[in-house]
């Protein structure tokens, strides 16, 4: 049976999602968007890890569900098959997935309730947030408290942009509420495992290091008129080893193109 809420105005994701909470009567919310496509067993999955108590959220695998139109779906697929089985798969061993990503996660209603006030109110440079709203829900169910968790075989395939614009700006988007949340996620650290603080400190200077390198190697360039032959190989063997890595992982010779999304990667997602 479903229920079908109706505001006045497009008042954005975040107070619908508050909206609907309310009135929810459930155990458990399923937060899915509308580009979503999930799975048959998803929700029966989901639950199955929310049977813990202790548990106030959890996510599952997400694909792109128009990975065959261009060559950069494609690649974003392979994005989001490194951040789920990688990223969220080594956090979720200490049960702290930092970022329940917001095209489908399960919350334990009781606990959404108690925290719906800060998720409400948070502020960004002193207006209200619009975006992020996945990271920051996340973050306060870590600090309420709760473990938060990661379901490999629930797969949901979610639509990605499919020009370098759209990608761009999402990514932008995503960096800001990374780097925002991180500062309310720093006291948390001491509480939970080393591995995750050392998670958190790769995933904010991993990428500040690689630009002073690019720019180190810029320099070098332009001021002596010598290629930088050790940085660029550094940098590109790190990436074949990684690519290889999670081929033979995944089983998939696909992710050995996934090399191509450096060179974005480099020249036009880290100068932003």
């Amino acid at each position: 049976r479903f229920s079908f809420i109706l505001l006045p105005e497009n008042v954005g994701k975040r107070k619908a999602q508050i909206a609907a909470i309310r009135q929810s009567s459930g155990d458990l919310v399923l937060n899915v968007d509308s580009d979503s496509t999930v799975a048959s067993d998803v929700v029966t999955k989901l639950a199955l890890k929310m049977q813990n108590p202790g548990v106030g959220a959890a996510m599952g695998q997400l694909t792109a569900s128009n990975r065959r139109d261009t060559w950069l779906t494609r690649l974003i697929d392979m994005e989001y098959w490194l951040a789920c089985n990688e990223e969220r798969a080594a956090q979720a061993r200490f049960g702290a997935v930092m970022c329940c990503c917001g095209p489908c996660a399960m919350y334990r209603r009781s606990a959404l309730v108690s925290l719906l006030d800060q998720y409400e109110t948070q502020l960004f440079r002193g207006r209200p947030s619009d975006f992020g709203e996945d990271r920051h829900l996340t973050i306060l169910m870590l600090k309420a408290g709760f473990r938060t968790e990661y379901v490999p075989d629930a797969v949901v395939a979610t639509v990605v942009p499919d020009t370098l614009g759209s990608y761009l700006r999402q990514q932008l988007r995503w960096a800001r509420s990374t780097f925002r949340d991180t500062f309310l996620a720093l006291h948390l650290l001491p509480g939970l495992d080393r591995y995750l603080t050392l998670d958190v400190i790769g995933q904010n200077v991993g990428p500040l290091l690689l630009a002073v390198s690019v720019v180190a190697g810029l320099a070098q360039f332009i001021l002596t008129a010598t290629v930088p032959w050790w940085t660029v190989l550094m940098i590109a063997s790190m990436t074949m080893i990684r690519c290889f890595v999670v081929a033979v992982r995944a089983r998939q010779v696909r992710f050995l193109g996934f090399a191509l999304h450096t060179p974005i990667n480099l020249f036009l997602l880290l100068p932003l």
